[in-house]
């Protein structure tokens, strides 16, 4: 499922993909609020497209403006345990790992990803 968003200008780029943060301190007040605030808070996005005939426009957060895009949910790559994990499967995230030295430690909690609570 697609949506249109304003973000970054830094960030249009087809394929750049993002995790949504919610809202700065520095967009209250601003006129394009419902525009930049109607993503999920913690979801991981990938630009799609950067809409046509669109200009940036200023922006408190962003230094360069932003620019309206299509946006979707972006797959997130992760650690699971191999046992039930197959292609088309889905596997819930067992949560925060205490091995932060670890290279795939990026794996095992990914940045836009839920974990079981």
């Amino acid at each position: 499922m697609t949506s249109v968003t304003l973000v970054g200008a830094r960030l249009t780029d087809p394929g750049t993909e993002f995790v949504y943060h919610g809202e700065s301190s520095a967009c209250e007040g601003c006129p394009y609020r419902r525009q930049c605030l109607n993503l999920t808070e913690g979801v991981r996005y990938r630009v799609l497209d950067v809409r046509e005939n669109t200009q940036v426009l200023d922006c408190a957060v962003h230094d360069e403006g932003v620019r309206a895009v299509e946006v979707e949910p972006a797959p997130v790559t992760a650690n699971v345990p191999s046992k039930g994990a197959y292609a088309g499967s889905k596997a819930s995230l067992q949560g925060p790992c205490p091995h932060t030295e670890c290279p795939s430690h990026e794996y095992c909690v990914p940045e836009g990803a839920e974990f079981d609570q």
